[in-house]
């Protein structure tokens, strides 16, 4: 029977890592993306209109690749 439990932990755990490294992967692929076509027009960066304010302005990045 413990068996069976230490498996299905490692299962579970597995699972869990699998779907954050969907998610990572989604998140620097986005990213990538959005850098080439910046890249591809000469834009500088990603405007962004604040909902408060209505002004737009850069769009912060959040972390390094």
């Amino acid at each position: 029977m413990a068996q069976l439990m230490l498996l299905a932990a490692v299962g579970i755990v597995a699972w869990w890592g699998y779907k954050k490294f969907l998610a990572e992967a989604k998140r620097v692929s986005a990213s990538v993306r959005r850098a080439e076509k910046e890249a591809k027009t000469g834009a500088q960066g990603t405007l962004v209109k604040d909902p408060k304010t209505g002004e737009y302005r850069l769009e912060e990045k959040s972390g390094d690749m």
